[in-house]
């Protein structure tokens, strides 16, 4: 099976990702903000009655900076990017075609 790097892996949508994914029998990588979010991830996967084993690692990343990304794609054959900032404040609005969202280098690059 492949190996996943689901981005935001503590969000509602990273965590049913990442649900979906170990259920398929993928080995699947998840990024957080902080490594204390792992154990509340992992109580919502037990909830859910999945099974990760060793099929789960976390790695600490932010959508704000570079550091940690590269480490986060290397080995992977595909990426679920569902992760969101959390803005400070509310954005401005933006006008059609302006490229807001910030993507790590690395998630272009593939590791």
């Amino acid at each position: 099976m492949s190996t996943i790097l689901v981005t935001g892996g503590s969000g509602f949508i990273g965590c049913h990702c990442v649900l979906q994914l170990l259920a398929a029998g993928h080995q699947v990588r998840t990024t957080v903000r902080n490594l204390k979010r792992e154990s509340e991830v992992r109580a919502m996967l037990r909830e859910s009655r999945a099974e990760s084993g060793d099929r789960l690692s976390f790695i600490v990343a932010d959508l704000e900076d570079d550091r940690g990304w590269p480490e986060a794609v290397t080995g992977c054959q595909y990426v679920l990017h569902v992760a969101s900032p959390l803005p400070a404040s509310l954005p401005k609005p933006t006008f059609a075609g302006r490229r807001d969202a910030r993507l790590p280098e690395a998630l272009f690059r593939g590791g």
